[in-house]
């Protein structure tokens, strides 16, 4: 006998939609292959009752899904030094470098944030499952900058709780390609799994709520500075909604360009600033971490060759 979660619900919020897509907007972790496995299982129901994927929902109706409980193989301690900016009983930031993978998955089973933290902190493996490591919130593999890390039971409930409240300010630095006219505004437009590749998200009409706040901060010939804030968590979210806009990241080779016109060694994307609440004294944390030396290389360039432009035209 399988074990399994306990049920999630969900309401569906406008009609035409397949019950599969609608499961995959919804839970974006499951493949498309594991969403039919669950709706051919019968542990994806409309009302109480299982139906096919090809299923048309009617607006209001409630889904629920059980998802199978997979034991995973318990994370190991690795000796991986980290820049730690903050820590006390409760929790630790730390300012995650680029290529560092966040937690242990298929085909990153170690070398991880998560390793190197139980290797730093041996008890933080009781927070919340083996397999997180006190993982409350995710950068991607090539996004630098600060995370946040819970300590203990108490602070991964206190700190998830902020984060599904969005009670944590999170700003992020990113280059993209071309000027926006507007220079801030907020883009709003739901994120889902891209239903023509799995392994993408996009924006759809059935995805969940994605709101992101930008300011522009200096342009060069080409490209754009931006300032952004995250005012929900999506997979991908920032780079999603600046492609969609039509301002890809610099170096993004998902959702921007295969082949960069300028040098930059990855994704041009960077968690500057983190505003948390401590779990114990309630007072408000705020923490920034400067720009890598990779991406002010980039910038550095970029105002070179600016210069040397203004230059020309001067004379």
């Amino acid at each position: 006998m399988s074990l399994h979660e306990q049920p999630v619900q969900f309401t569906v919020d406008e009609d035409g939609q397949r019950l599969d897509l609608f499961v995959a907007a919804v839970i974006s972790t499951l493949s498309r292959t594991e969403i039919q496995r669950l709706i051919k299982a019968g542990l994806v129901t409309v009302e109480g009752q299982p139906e096919k994927a090809s299923h048309r929902l009617s607006a209001g109706e409630t889904i629920s899904v059980s998802v199978p409980i997979v034991q995973s193989k318990p994370t190991l301690a690795e000796d991986i030094p980290l820049d730690v900016i903050y820590e006390d009983d409760d929790l630790a930031v730390i300012n995650k470098p680029a290529g560092l993978v966040v937690h242990p998955a298929r085909g990153n089973e170690s070398g991880t944030l998560a390793n190197a933290a139980l290797a730093r902190w041996p008890n933080m493996c009781r927070v919340s499952g083996e397999e997180l490591v006190g993982i409350v919130h995710r950068l991607d593999k090539d996004t630098s900058g600060a995370i946040v890390m819970a300590k203990t039971p108490n602070a991964a409930k206190s700190l998830q709780t902020q984060f599904h409240d969005r009670l944590v300010y999170k700003r992020y630095i990113a280059l993209v390609e071309g000027i926006p006219e507007q220079h801030s505004g907020i883009i709003e437009a739901p994120i889902g799994r891209n239903p023509k590749s799995r392994k993408r998200m996009a924006v759809v009409s059935h995805g969940r709520e994605a709101v992101t706040r930008y300011d522009l901060t200096e342009t060069f010939d080409a490209y754009a500075l931006l300032s952004l804030e995250l005012k929900t968590g999506r997979t991908h979210q920032i780079r999603v909604h600046l492609s969609w806009l039509g301002y890809p990241v610099v170096g993004d080779k998902v959702y921007g360009r295969k082949e960069q016109v300028i040098e930059c060694p990855r994704q041009f994307l960077h968690a500057t600033e983190l505003h948390i609440t401590s779990p114990s004294t309630g007072e408000r944390l705020r923490f920034e971490v400067p720009l890598p030396s990779d991406l002010q290389a980039v910038l550095g360039e970029l105002r070179r060759i600016s210069s040397w432009k203004g230059s020309m035209c001067n004379e």
